[in-house]
């Protein structure tokens, strides 16, 4: 039994909702409202508001985006624990490959960039295909996304949504309000192209709040680097595209240094949060 899940909606998983995921477009991905046990997402959130200082949040502040994340599992809470300790269980895994169809998946000890993500005022997240191979598990091919929302009385104004666009990049297929308890879970493929890319304008007091979870497959062979691809968007204009090129340029050698000489984000964080 996985403890943090509905269980009256998601305990056993329905042919409809497994359908649902490999037909959607503009790749495979499924929306589940109600996702967690009530008691534990209201749990859930009160840690994420209770995280402390802005020290214990790292920067992720560039080109491509502007959010913070805290990624070191000994500075989450307990209820946060359990559900990423749930969500990287067999049982999971699982539910996971019934859903997706994709064998072997492995949680991500490490939350390589995934964790706890909090977007505050004038923050977003610029359109792009997640890296593709994990950069220290060297034969570990990244295969699925899972977020969870945790954003109560969300204002569709705020310029919140998730936007799944297709793999031309010339318009968004699909855009996904952050709201309380929702989860997303979609293929991290070639293509699977999506962001959060307009500024969010929400009031000072207002942050759009996330856990983000990603699974692999051990692929038995080394993977060759594939970092996260930026993409510039038609209304990007000629300027912002060439920074968004340069970005993921340096996001690439910030990749190569992370895989061949042990380079930490937190080393990273501390230069982007000075900047």
């Amino acid at each position: 039994m996985i403890r943090v899940l509905n269980q009256k909606k998601y305990g056993n998983l329905r042919s409809e909702i497994k359908n649902d995921f490999l037909s959607a477009e503009p790749f495979p991905h499924i929306i589940l409202d109600d996702f967690l046990d009530n008691i534990v997402a209201e749990r859930l959130l009160e840690e994420h508001r209770n995280q402390g200082s802005a020290k214990n949040w790292g920067a992720y502040n560039h080109i491509n985006e502007r959010k913070s994340g805290i990624t070191k599992y000994d500075k989450m809470g307990e209820t946060t624990k359990l559900v990423i300790d749930d969500l990287s269980s067999d049982s999971f895994l699982s539910w996971l490959s019934n859903l997706t169809g994709i064998d072997g998946l492995i949680s991500d000890p490490d939350l390589d960039g995934g964790g706890l993500h909090m977007i505050e005022k004038g923050g977003f997240l610029n359109v792009h295909v997640d890296f593709l191979a994990h950069t220290t598990k060297r034969s570990w091919s990244r295969q699925l996304n899972l977020l969870i929302y945790l954003n109560k009385d969300w204002d569709l104004t705020w310029n919140g949504a998730l936007e799944f666009w297709d793999k031309s990049m010339t318009s968004p297929i699909q855009k996904i309000q952050p709201l309380f308890n929702r989860c997303v879970i979609f293929n991290t493929c070639e293509g699977s192209y999506h962001g959060h890319p307009h500024p969010l304008n929400c009031p000072v007091d207002v942050q759009r709040r996330s856990l983000a979870l990603y699974y692999f497959r051990d692929e038995g062979r080394v993977q060759a680097l594939s970092p996260t691809h930026y993409a510039a968007r038609p209304e990007d204009g000629w300027l912002k595209a060439r920074l968004i090129a340069a970005d993921r340029k340096a996001l690439g050698i910030y990749a190569m240094l992370k895989r061949h000489f042990g380079v930490k984000d937190g080393f990273i964080q501390k230069i982007l949060r000075k900047l």
